[in-house]
């Protein structure tokens, strides 16, 4: 029984780990370039600076299971020193609070190396880069996958590994029920609507001066920053999320500038001479937002599997991403329970089966 995974996000990766661990035939498709999903590492030297996800929790088994499993290191988010605040008119005050982000972990290397692990357990057949699935059409011996470069699969059972949004913007034939669909657009896929910069530096200067790096700003355009240095040595880096909306973000090299000039407010002229900057804008990304994702998310949403997303198809279509995670949705812990459970969901099928 071939299984198709769509999506080769951290949750198609580690579905397709396990498939290949239990030898089963399945193939993983992804539509970017690379594999990772919106784990996403940018490098300067032997510095590792995350735009997607950067963090896990104590408390969240799965991912500490995987990073032990893989050969991973953790490492404390940096939280010592002073908090920065920034008011409306741009006044900046120290020692107003705490690091908000303490007690949180990064992984050394960055995120991608989680993803980078999982990939190299797979063979190369078994995994497919730049490949954009556009259709599903159920067929007497199972399910064909349309490729938008016009090529096919047959598959016997496919596991959509994406946020529901984007595959809503899927054709299947025959169509999902309304109720789905309008199901799978009501969920709102997390970070989509996030912009994230990096700012890395030869010195961590404001640790030097006693800050954490950790700042919370009323006038922007970042809103919340944080240190996003290594675990051991340089580059260094200060990292934020954007607060103003998308379409007042879309000049990337105005609100670059705009990023520097509020870092040298914040942190002072040290910050002025960058060694780089990066800038990830979730929401101009077409395989991680659709429009109604344009507005950034400023509370946590009540993720799960809505009940018309589960058995379509017979169930031979079932769902996996973090934003069907009963428990975790929305973290990376989210991302392997929805992996998790898409394998128990395709194994309690091949038993029935039977």
């Amino acid at each position: 029984m071939k299984t198709l995974i769509i999506g080769g996000g951290l949750s198609g990766l580690a579905l397709a780990e396990r498939l290949e661990a239990q030898g089963q035939d399945y193939q993983l498709l992804e539509a970017r370039d690379r594999f990772g999903g919106r784990i996403m590492t940018e490098r300067v030297g032997d510095g590792y600076f995350d735009m997607g996800p950067a963090w896990f929790w104590p408390g969240q088994p799965r991912i500490e299971r995987f990073i032990t499993r893989l050969g991973l290191k953790k490492f404390d988010q940096y939280a010592s020193g002073e908090l920065t605040y920034e008011d409306d008119a741009g006044r900046v005050q120290r020692g107003l609070g705490y690091a908000s982000m303490k007690g949180s972990w990064r992984l050394e290397g960055g995120m991608s190396d989680l993803t980078e692990a999982l990939l190299d357990r797979l063979p190369q057949a078994r995994k497919q880069a730049n490949a954009h699935v556009v259709a599903l059409e159920q067929t007497r011996s199972g399910i064909r996958i349309s490729l938008a470069d016009g090529n096919a699969i047959e598959a016997d059972r496919v596991v959509l590994a994406m946020p529901p949004r984007i595959a809503a913007d899927l054709t299947f034939s025959p169509a999902l029920p309304q109720a789905t669909v309008q199901a799978m657009r009501s969920v709102a896929t997390w970070m989509a609507g996030q912009a994230k910069a990096v700012a890395v530096y030869d010195r961590a200067f404001w640790r030097e001066a006693g800050l954490s790096g950790d700042a919370m700003s009323r006038r922007g355009p970042m809103v919340e920053i944080h240190d996003a240095s290594p675990a051991e040595g340089g580059p260094f880096a200060l990292f934020g999320f954007i607060g103003v909306p998308p379409q007042a973000r879309a000049d990337a090299q105005t609100l670059r500038q705009a990023i520097v000039a509020q870092f040298v407010r914040l942190f002072g002229s040290d910050a002025d001479q960058p060694r780089a900057v990066f800038l990830k804008d979730w929401a101009f990304d077409p395989l991680t937002a659709t429009p109604a994702d344009a507005s950034p998310q400023y509370s946590h949403p009540s993720y799960g599997m809505p009940s018309s997303l589960e058995n379509l198809w017979d169930g031979r279509v079932v769902f996996a991403g973090t934003e069907v995670a009963k428990g975790y949705g929305g973290y990376i812990e989210g991302a392997l329970e929805a992996a998790e459970a898409a394998l128990e969901r395709l194994t309690m099928k091949e038993v029935a089966d039977r």
